[in-house]
């Protein structure tokens, strides 16, 4: 008994018989695959597909600003991470020294290393943030694309009384 039950259950038409979703209406996987292969993709897709309303296509030089200023913080904390590192194996080994960290003993390179080597992490992380942030985005941006904005919302707030209760009766209508 319990077999059949459990087959009923699983061929049940009205299960089966669903149809998916078109994704025609919120093309989201279309902008986040774009966004992925290259930033800010998803964004212009997106702006493309709202004509005469918002358009997204100016978050793509932000974009591009915050990829390029982290790449730069990266950049440069890897350079100042390599000079340190060369200039601590030249102290240990008796190489040539760089007047650049001549006020610095041994321990103070070791601390500078680790600063340098945690702010080079950091914008690794940061680059990433970035990247997904504008995916996610693009996401979003295209998941809303058809949500209808209209100017008849209403809200009301009455006085409301019953017996010995009283409050305020919040009514919110969508026309």
């Amino acid at each position: 008994m319990r077999f059949w039950i459990a087959v009923f259950l699983l061929c049940n038409p009205v299960v089966w018989g669903q149809k998916p979703v078109s994704d025609s209406l919120h093309p989201y996987h279309t902008a986040v695959k774009r966004s992925a292969m290259v930033p800010g993709w998803g964004q212009i897709y997106n702006s493309k597909l709202t004509m005469h309303r918002k358009n997204a296509a100016w978050k793509v030089p932000l974009i591009y600003g915050c990829l390029g200023g982290m790449t730069t913080l990266l950049v440069l904390n890897q350079k100042k991470v390599n000079a340190i590192k060369t200039e601590y194996e030249n102290r240990i080994q008796g190489g040539p020294l760089d007047l650049q960290w001549a006020d610095y003993d041994n321990l103070a390179l070791v601390s500078l290393y680790d600063q340098y080597a945690r702010n080079r992490d950091l914008s690794i992380l940061g680059l990433g943030a970035v990247y997904l942030f504008q995916i996610a985005d693009a996401a979003v941006e295209a998941h809303f694309l058809r949500f209808d904005v209209s100017k008849d919302l209403t809200l009301e707030l009455n006085p409301w009384h019953v017996r010995s209760y009283s409050g305020i009766n919040l009514s919110l209508c969508f026309h």
